[in-house]
């Protein structure tokens, strides 16, 4: 990919995400959505992606919209003192 359309498309993503997140509610309003539409969808999607009771339990409240997908931890070779950021 050119680095110009490689930037156009991290620049679609950022605004995507950047809207969901300013819309402090999960990605989609429509119940049949394949996104979560609540509290309670979020985390069985988050379940379904890898992460453990224990990690999901340790996400603020409201922080979890339901957009992962993936558990980068549980993918990743990591070594101890590693640190990662799961950007959804």
């Amino acid at each position: 990919m050119n680095r110009v359309k490689e930037e156009k498309v991290k620049k679609i993503v950022r605004e995507g995400y950047a809207k969901i997140a300013r819309k402090q509610k999960p990605c989609c309003d429509a119940p049949t959505s394949c996104c979560a539409n609540s509290p309670d969808m979020s985390k069985e999607i988050t379940r379904r992606i890898g992460y453990s009771e224990e990690e999901i339990g340790s996400v603020p409240e409201g922080a979890n919209l339901g957009l992962g997908c993936g558990n980068p931890v549980a993918l990743a070779s990591l070594k101890k003192g590693q640190t990662v950021l799961d950007l959804g």
